[in-house]
């Protein structure tokens, strides 16, 4: 049996969307997968040195590694008029040059506020760890991402939406696009499409069997939520668009790729289409 090590992040919605492979409801013929979650910016920071074959990166990381990874269809997650926040005390102003804690360099929402914010002193840090730094005062403000944006202290109040930078920036209403998978282009194709088939199976077996996957998960400890906010959060992150790519989303990744080359974040202006997986590879093999 050959082993396929998948790299994911410990947030809710990574977890629901893989855990139909751990639960051994989806598989692949000769393949046991393996599974190992680390937060988002060390999976981008991995995926830059190419440490595993299949792994979860923010969609802004792409263009840096597009010669090495795919960006898959599946276990997508994209914001509808919501996203990841910008939070500070409640009461305080914030200065020009206030001092900020992104969950990492490479993330969608880092490239956003950057943009948005280019005299903000940015510090980065474990997404775990930010909202504990404003509490504590050791940065003004933070961009708190997955399960935070429901959970947060009632000290903190939201100074922005980065979906309404997201908006300003595109110029029209796309969702929002945060993070997704990629698979190692050393991979051989077909493997690749086989893959890939089984990653998108897994997040719609999820989705068919949301109540019961979600009480497994709830019932092990495996998510850091209660029952009622991991429904509210499935469907804000792990929603049936994330079974597979639709046109909207990939002409929203396309409008971020678009705004990170405007702003000088990447070299060429890439387009996403370009480097997915080849589907029709295995049809025309067939004919």
């Amino acid at each position: 049996m050959k082993k396929m090590l998948i790299a994911h992040s410990p947030d809710a919605d990574d977890i629901f969307m893989y855990y139909a492979i751990k639960f051994g409801w989806v598989g692949m013929q000769d393949v046991t997968f393996l599974n190992i979650a680390l937060d988002i910016e060390t999976l981008n920071e991995s995926a830059l040195m190419g440490t595993y074959d299949i792994a979860a990166i923010s969609f802004a990381l792409l263009p840096h590694i597009k010669e090495q990874y795919a960006p898959l269809r599946t276990a997508v997650s994209f914001g509808e008029g919501y996203g990841p926040k910008l939070v500070k005390i409640k009461g305080t102003k914030l200065k020009k040059n206030f001092k900020v804690a992104l969950s990492g360099k490479y993330t969608t929402n880092a490239m956003l506020f950057r943009i948005a914010y280019p005299d903000a002193r940015v510090t980065y840090m474990n997404f775990l760890e930010i909202e504990e730094a404003v509490l504590s005062g050791k940065v003004d403000a933070g961009v708190l991402i997955h399960e935070s944006i429901l959970t947060y202290s009632d000290k903190l109040e939201t100074e922005r939406e980065i979906w309404d930078i997201w908006q300003k920036l595109a110029g029209m209403e796309l969702p929002l696009p945060l993070g997704g998978m990629a698979l190692r282009r050393s991979i051989p194709l077909n493997k690749a499409i086989e893959y890939e088939k089984t990653l998108t199976k897994a997040v719609d077996v999820a989705r068919l069997h949301k109540e019961r996957l979600s009480k497994m998960l709830i019932e092990r400890d495996l998510v850091r939520v209660d029952a009622p906010t991991l429904e509210k959060y499935l469907e804000l992150y792990a929603n049936d668009d994330s079974i597979s790519m639709n046109e909207l989303q990939l002409k929203a990744v396309n409008k971020l790729y678009e705004i990170g080359f405007a702003h000088g974040f990447y070299d060429t202006l890439v387009k996403i289409e370009d480097y997915l997986i080849p589907t029709h590879y295995e049809s025309l093999r067939n004919s």
